[in-house]
């Protein structure tokens, strides 16, 4: 029984040994198997794609290349694949930068030939399906690989996304900021005075269209090629073309006059043309040469630009003739008031309210005035804005010629409840040679030189420049009296300063309140960048002037200023200004005019008031802000163009005619109108 036992044991253990080699036999099989079927597999695989990839350029591809061309799809959309198709088939390999700059929109459309991508790149299903994080793509225009990152790719897309989005937002910025320009210089072109530029002028009604002179044009055009023809003809002894011309010349002339826009020709201003541009047909086959042509264009330009310059110098010599004449209407009021003044019995000559010319409790004014219309505007419009009339006092100095006829205006034209008080400056006995430096200047004979015969012009536009030094004003001491108030005016504190170019536009009383912070003159400030500094003004090539002052000095205005009497007592101005006055005996400090010397007198002693205040540049500027007008308290006519003359910018000659009453006996007698 022990026996049957062991053999059976032993038989199991053999069954045992037997089952479990079996498992691992088949394991090994399968060990050696798997590795022989993938290689097997994979060599045919390669067979096959190196059978759709049979062109030369791919038999040298290694197996990152190919692998990457299964994924082409994946990577890029229809359109990007479209460019490389259509790009490879007619030009050969295909760059990236190339489609990078090419900045297709979602609108992009391939034009021409259809061609399908299988026909120009094969893919199989099975490899458009696979991934890769990176791929080589042989799309580059030699033999060499490039590296695409799909997500560098995609970064870069997004890069030139806004990069375009910007240059198209710079671009809208540049359009309007554009638009802002031209409409801005629109508005400005509003405001231009045609008065002042001249009969033709671009901002006309009847210019608005931009062809409406065209054929004005046209005939001058001619005139001038048939001058040029006309003296060649001439030249080259052409008679016949030299009669045509000149019969041809003639009538053009006369056709186009003075005209400028084709509204004003005449009917046979279109057959004068053709008439015209047959001769100069005709004259440029006989007669043209680009040398003597150029050479006769040349000429009449250089004759043109003459005569330019010497209307220029003209024009300047007629305007500053007439802005320093008196109108024959004011001069008529004058002479009439005058007539009647010493008609008068001598109680009625007198004014009311003397009283009140010495009490420095009340706002006082100083007016030096040889022109009783202009006075009579200022003083009107001051007491038509004043809050109270009746606590202002008007100081009006005049010369002999005008005192009758200020006093007669005046008493025939009481300023409400305000004061008045007319004095004539001859009779100021303490104001002598011997004590005003300018008056003894005047009576030597070098200066009588300087004033009265200046080199002795001998032609109109050669007296241009020399005109201004005979000017009335410089040779009056109603100019220098500004200088001596503390003279004229021993017992008041302060007073404002008025020219008689001015007009009030609101209560002025506030100026007595300003604090001038212990300075002597209350004035705007005239500086701009670069312009109405010292340097303008005086000879800073003088040691007297270089040592003392500053060329970038901020220049004021005359016009409207606040004196500080009693401080101007203290620092003795009139003295400074008699010492700067003897210095310029032989005039190399200062050429003429009062404002120099009164930069320098009151130089470090002008405290600035706000521009509001006071606004200049009605004479002589036809682009000032309405705006700043409007809101002025004192508008200045400083300049040539003077309100009551008639070269006067009209846009600003309301703002002083509204003072005026014309239906008045005296300015109807003397036809004086608007």
């Amino acid at each position: 029984m022990a026996l049957k036992r062991g053999l059976s044991s032993a038989g199991v253990q053999r069954n045992r040994a037997s089952g479990s080699r079996f498992p691992v036999a088949i394991l090994i099989f399968f060990s050696l198997l798997v590795p022989l079927i993938f290689f097997v597999g994979r060599g045919l695989h390669i067979s096959d794609q190196n059978d759709v990839l049979s062109s030369p350029g791919a038999k040298n591809v290694d197996w990152r290349e190919r692998l990457a061309l299964q994924h082409v799809k994946s990577l890029f959309s229809k359109e990007v694949i479209d460019v490389i198709a259509a790009n490879t088939n007619d030009m050969g390999p295909l760059s990236l930068d190339i489609f990078r700059k090419n900045n297709l929109s979602a609108s992009w459309k391939v034009i021409g030939e259809k061609t399908s991508i299988t026909d120009k790149i094969n893919f199989t299903a099975v490899d458009a399906r696979q991934e890769t994080p990176k791929v080589k793509v042989d799309v580059s225009s030699g033999d060499h690989a490039q590296l695409v990152d799909p997500a560098k790719l995609a970064r870069r897309q997004l890069r030139e996304k806004r990069r375009e989005k910007r240059a198209n937002e710079l671009v809208q910025r540049d359009d309007e900021s554009i638009v802002k320009l031209e409409n801005a210089a629109i508005e400005r072109s509003k405001s231009v005075d045609s008065s002042v530029l001249g009969k033709y002028s671009i901002w006309r009604k009847e210019n608005e269209n931009e062809n409406s002179d065209s054929t004005v044009r046209l005939i001058r055009d001619q005139i001038i090629m048939a001058r040029v023809y006309l003296s060649i003809a001439k030249m080259k002894n052409k008679l016949d073309l030299f009669q045509q011309l000149q019969t041809r010349l003639k009538e053009s002339q006369r056709s186009v006059g003075d005209v400028t826009a084709d509204a004003d020709l005449s009917q046979s201003a279109p057959e004068k043309i053709k008439a015209m541009g047959q001769v100069l047909s005709k004259a440029r086959e006989q007669l043209y040469d680009c040398n003597l042509v150029t050479g006769k264009l040349r000429a009449m330009l250089q004759t043109a630009d003459e005569q330019v310059r010497s209307l220029k110098k003209q024009s300047t010599f007629l305007s500053q003739l007439a802005a320093k004449t008196i109108p024959n209407g004011i001069h008529c009021l004058s002479m009439r008031l005058t007539i009647d003044y010493y008609l008068l019995s001598p109680e009625k000559r007198k004014f009311p309210r003397s009283e009140n010319l010495e009490n420095p409790n009340l706002y006082h004014y100083a007016l030096f005035s040889d022109n009783v219309l202009a006075a009579s505007v200022v003083i009107n419009s001051t007491v038509t804005n004043a809050k109270d009339p009746s606590k202002h006092v008007f100081h009006l100095v005049t010369d002999k010629l005008n005192f009758g006829a200020m006093n007669m205006w005046f008493l025939l034209n009481p300023p409400g409840k305000a004061t008045i008080h007319v004095e004539n400056v001859d009779e100021f006995k303490w104001l002598n040679s011997s004590y005003c430096p300018v008056l003894r200047q005047l009576e030597s004979a070098a200066m009588k030189n300087y004033y009265f015969k200046a080199d002795h012009p001998t032609t109109l536009s050669s007296g241009a420049s020399n005109l201004k030094y005979r000017n009335p004003k410089y040779l009056s001491m109603l100019n220098h009296l500004r200088f001596y108030l503390p003279q004229v005016y021993p017992k008041l504190d302060k007073i404002l300063f008025l020219d008689d170019d001015i007009v009030v536009q609101k209560d002025l009383t506030g100026l007595w309140a300003v604090d001038l912070h212990g300075k002597v003159n209350g004035a705007v400030e005239t500086c701009g960048e670069s312009f109405h500094r010292f340097d303008k003004y005086l000879n800073f090539s003088n040691p007297h002037i270089a040592r003392n002052f500053d060329p970038n000095a901020c220049g004021w205005a005359y016009g409207m200023n606040m004196f500080d009497l009693k401080e101007w007592k203290k620092k003795d101005i009139t003295g400074i200004y008699h010492k700067w006055q003897n210095m310029n005996e032989d005039r190399t400090l200062w050429k003429l005019g009062t404002l120099p010397p009164g930069l320098i007198t009151f130089y470090g002693l002008t405290h600035p008031l706000h521009k509001s205040w006071h606004v200049l540049g009605l004479g002589y500027n036809p682009s000032l802000d309405r705006s700043e007008i409007d809101n002025a308290a004192v508008v200045h006519y400083n300049g040539n163009m003077k309100p009551w003359l008639e070269l006067a910018m009209t846009k600003y000659r309301g703002y002083w005619t509204k003072y005026i009453k014309y239906d008045h006996p005296y300015i109807r007698s003397c036809k004086i109108s608007e």
